[in-house]
């Protein structure tokens, strides 16, 4: 009797293990009875008639899945490699679990075709300077292929481009020489800002010769404030032409 007792207890231990299934707040769980689609419960407890019901576990979470790097051959003929992240959540749970054996790995295969695709339709040129509004076409494309699975895929980033040593200096090679172009240019604009200033100068001291004395008054004052040994004044020929007229009036005389 005792045994019997023992038997019976561990066998109803058996049928309540199997029976009660805990589910966490990101959790659910698809319900198969005899093979057929039941639907998804959770989270809490969840009961199943024994040998009858199956469960099968879905999270909820946002999963972050790396796309491995990719061989790409861009529109303008260069081989690069390119590596991405996805981020994207079961939205349907029995879809995620029905309509696909496998939604983890069918999305990321379906991410790396596509990294192919798109990027493989795009020059290098726009891979870097328009890598914002790719990831947005990427995002776009992947979502709707997983949409049927109940997948929402809320982002995707490429990473990193892996360029060839040679494009690398090729590369490093343009922006140096646009670097010394731009600099000359900002040189160039000074030097005729610098001509025009100059010019009005030109005009402002013709039109007044004794600033020219008073210029002149004034570099001497900054040359003297220098500590030389020996000074050199330069004197205007204007300087001298009241005595050469007194000396031309005695001439005459």
């Amino acid at each position: 009797m005792g045994i019997a007792l023992v038997v019976i207890a561990l066998f109803v231990i058996i049928i309540l293990g199997n029976a009660v299934r805990i589910l966490r707040e990101y959790e659910r769980g698809v319900i198969f009875r005899l093979g057929r689609l039941v639907g998804a419960r959770g989270p809490g407890w969840v009961w199943l008639f024994p040998f009858f019901e199956r469960i099968m576990r879905v999270s909820l979470r946002v999963v972050t899945m790396d796309v491995p790097p990719q061989d790409v051959i861009t529109k303008d003929n260069v081989s690069i490699k390119v590596n991405a992240v996805v981020y994207f959540r079961v939205m349907d749970p029995n879809k995620a679990i029905v309509e696909v054996e496998d939604f983890l790995y069918a999305t990321s295969q379906i991410a790396q075709t596509t990294l192919r695709s798109i990027l493989g339709e795009s020059e290098l040129d726009d891979l870097l300077a328009r890598r914002e509004s790719i990831n947005k076409k990427l995002q776009k494309i992947i979502d709707e292929q997983t949409d049927p699975w109940g997948i929402k895929v809320s982002l995707v980033a490429v990473k990193h481009i892996d360029l060839p040593t040679e494009m690398q200096r090729a590369m490093a090679r343009q922006a140096e020489a646009e670097r010394e172009r731009r600099a000359k240019v900002i040189n160039a604009e000074g030097e005729f800002q610098a001509s025009k200033k100059l010019a009005e100068a030109s005009a402002v001291l013709k039109e007044h010769p004794i600033a020219i004395q008073l210029r002149y008054l004034q570099t001497l004052r900054e040359v003297a404030a220098e500590n030389n040994s020996t000074t050199l004044f330069p004197i205007p020929i204007d300087m001298f032409k009241p005595f050469l007229n007194l000396f031309e009036k005695k001439m005459s005389k």
